[in-house]
């Protein structure tokens, strides 16, 4: 490789590297505190990287990755909610007495493996991310090893994303028995010559892959209880991260081979989006616990995304990828609060553990309130200027029953929101109060940063879609 080609895979060079330095560590001495400022000082060196990888883009690192603006803005979207998610875990893992050092080199492996989706120009870097993200995610949402539901949510995880895994490589193995190649960019070149049945076969099963790692209609039946019992800033993470890996690839996968011009794919797609809406805000009203809560609410949000993936052009990448911002900032705003409310013994995760939460712990209140709004597509929130894009792109390429589904499930999703909203707010009852830990420093900065943030971007949303215009702008 040239030295450009080292110095564009710089932050993901930084953020593999920092796995095995911490493993080593570990393996030298055990110290929670140490390990813990390893991670976050790695992955803000792997930020800064990104400064330096910037000055020689476009480049791409043999067949496999393609390291341009629109994958180092992922890339950095993608660091930075690892760095907010280690901010989160650290006193949530100090509570407990599991081992805690090799949470954070899953942490940092899952980090790389969402990396090099953003940035995969092939089937094989595509399958690579994949199973890196996968496997490090096995452990992360079994960490809670100690309970019931921490051995149920990993056991699901693992026997269902296997299979997905499954699904997706052997619709990769008959693309290229047909195609004759892994490459997008070959793909793209023989686009509409020979797409035939074996091809598209193939991309069903992809599709099937895809759509278990999103958690969409009909793929979605692991989510809640994988969600429930996932530690929770895993679960922020698997929210985030995760799925934000995903919709990178998918937005790459989509404009180079002009799936748009294939009606049946818009078709499948549109169908997906709307029962993901649907679905997920209706399933949404039945929750009392707070995190089943946010992972149907977390359904019908990629849905929205969905909507906008459809919708070609640049203001599809733009809106697709502000609302994934928003989104990010929202659900690690909400995860969080969960796990900084947490103790060693319980999940603060049923609604009546924010009774009186107002009364009781204001500012943290006001971080879960603003999230919950953002959510909800308030205005003066990040979701509401996400919606405002969604709703634009969508308009823009006329689909009209998409947008009628959106503002339907948009206006169903108020209730339960609210309902939190309310329970937070509500006079707290003394004899039924449950106790709070300690204040974390390191978790109340990391609310408190992502509470501006998603007011910030409410109130003046200009500089970054500025930003956006420019970094996505050479993926069309």
């Amino acid at each position: 490789m040239s030295s450009e080609q080292i110095l564009a895979l710089l932050p993901i060079l930084v953020t593999s590297a920092a796995s095995v330095v911490v493993m080593l560590l570990v393996a030298l001495k055990r110290s929670h505190g140490l390990v813990f400022g390893v991670t976050v000082g790695s992955l803000l060196v792997a930020l800064a990287a990104i400064g330096s990888s910037v000055s020689v883009m476009p480049q791409a690192v043999s067949s496999l990755l393609i390291m341009d603006r629109f994958a180092l803005l992922y890339i950095g979207l993608i660091l930075a909610a690892t760095l907010a998610v280690a901010l989160l875990s650290y006193a949530y893992l100090e509570s407990r007495a599991e081992r805690r050092e090799e949470y954070y080199i899953l942490l940092l492996l899952a980090a790389a493996g969402s990396e090099v989706l953003a940035a995969a120009g092939s089937y094989v870097s595509f399958f690579l991310g994949l199973e890196i993200l996968s496997i490090s995610l096995y452990g992360l949402v079994a960490y809670r090893r100690q309970t019931p539901l921490g051995i149920e949510a990993g056991v699901k995880y693992l026997i269902l994303a296997g299979a997905s895994s499954g699904f997706i490589l052997f619709g990769m193995a008959l693309i290229y028995a047909e195609q004759g190649s892994l490459q997008f960019a070959a793909l793209a070149a023989a686009k509409g010559s020979s797409f035939d049945v074996v091809s598209l076969v193939g991309f069903a099963l992809i599709v099937v892959g895809v759509g278990f790692k999103l958690a969409v209609v009909p793929f979605h039946l692991w989510t809640p209880d994988v969600y429930q019992g996932a530690p929770a800033p895993v679960t922020a993470f698997v929210a985030t991260v995760s799925k934000g890996a995903m919709f990178a690839l998918l937005l790459r996968y989509f404009i180079q081979l002009d799936l748009y011009q294939y009606g049946a794919v818009v078709l499948v797609f549109g169908i997906i989006a709307a029962l993901s809406i649907l679905a997920g805000n209706i399933l949404g009203l039945l929750q009392n616990n707070v995190k089943r809560m946010l992972a149907y609410s977390s359904i019908a949000h990629v849905g929205y995304l969905l909507v906008a993936l459809l919708a070609s052009g640049p203001l599809a990448v733009s809106s697709v990828t502000f609302y994934l911002i928003a989104y990010f900032i929202t659900n690690l705003g909400a995860f969080g609060v969960v796990g900084y409310l947490s103790s060693g013994e319980r999940e603060a995760e049923e609604i009546d553990d924010y009774r009186g939460l107002a009364w009781r712990r204001p500012w943290v209140a006001g971080a879960l309130t603003a999230s919950l709004l953002s959510l909800a597509g308030i205005p003066l929130t990040a979701g509401f200027i996400g919606k405002f894009f969604i709703i634009a792109a969508g308009a823009g390429s006329r689909l009209w029953a998409l947008l009628i589904i959106l503002v339907v499930g948009s206006v169903v999703s108020f209730f339960y929101y609210f309902r939190l909203v309310l329970a937070i707010f509500r006079e707290p009852d003394a004899g039924a109060q449950v106790p709070y830990p300690s204040a974390s420093l390191a978790g109340g900065i990391a609310l408190s940063v992502l509470t501006l943030l998603l007011v910030w971007l409410g109130v003046y949303p200009a500089p970054l879609v500025n930003l956006l215009g420019g970094m996505t702008s050479g993926l069309l």
